[in-house]
């Protein structure tokens, strides 16, 4: 890959907490940095309608870290949510299922959104690949644990010739300091913008608002940010 690609970035950019905290460090970071977002038929597909608001905002709050922000993509992998029968991509309710995973848990997604994001960035002259999963504060999903990443990063390079970097900034850190991150990375500005105007509900609710942000407030995504933002508060008093 060219000399030029070790200064790009990046960023799988659903429009959750998460990906626009990693999307921060990413700005932080290197020159420059794209995003790519992923259509599977998701049932809180109201996360896809944030992204672009999300980026907008970015550049008009935090000018320092969005001079760097690169073009935006939005890949289809509705084929993904047909094959999926799980309660993020049908109308059913979230239980643990008999395999020990919760039924939000979509088999192949995050294996499928990084093989994807780096074809996208072998076509751009990306090198580095920045994700928000976490094996800290999590659901369980094995998709997003270290190893996997790890061994996805050696897949990718083996099967591309190419040398790319798996960069997981939230790995290890829980959401209490996911928040601290957001706020040491863009100040207040930054975390007003995470409360406001990401989504991480998985029940796709965009009415009720809480002291955390909006969702449901009683799904696996919306009670592990709501515990993480009282931390994070508490830490702050």
């Amino acid at each position: 890959m060219a000399d030029a690609a070790a200064d790009r970035a990046i960023v799988l950019f659903s429009g959750g907490q998460d990906s626009t905290t990693c999307l921060a460090w990413a700005l932080d970071r290197f020159a420059s940095v794209e995003t790519v977002g992923f259509d599977y038929g998701q049932r809180h597909r109201v996360e896809l309608d944030v992204r672009a608001p999300l980026l907008a905002r970015l550049a008009a709050d935090c000018p320092g870290l969005a001079g760097r922000l690169g073009p935006d993509h939005l890949l289809d992998l509705s084929v993904l949510g047909q094959l999926s029968d799980t309660a993020l991509t049908r109308d059913v309710a979230i239980s643990m299922g008999e395999n020990g995973l919760p039924t939000s848990f979509v088999p192949g997604r995050n294996l499928l959104f990084l093989t994807f994001a780096a074809a996208l960035a072998y076509r751009r002259g990306i090198k580095h690949i920045v994700t928000g999963v976490c094996e800290t504060d999590y659901s369980g999903y094995p998709d997003c644990r270290d190893d996997t990443i790890k061994a996805m990063q050696l897949a990718l390079n083996l099967g591309m010739e190419a040398r790319f970097v798996l960069h997981t900034p939230l790995m290890w850190i829980d959401k209490a300091e996911t928040w601290r991150m957001a706020e040491r990375l863009g100040g207040p500005a930054l975390v007003d913008l995470v409360r406001d105007g990401t989504h991480t509900c998985y029940a796709g609710d965009r009415t009720h608002r809480h002291a955390w942000g909006y969702g449901c407030g009683t799904c696996p995504a919306c009670e592990l940010r709501a515990r993480g933002y009282r931390e994070f508060t508490a830490g702050a008093a």
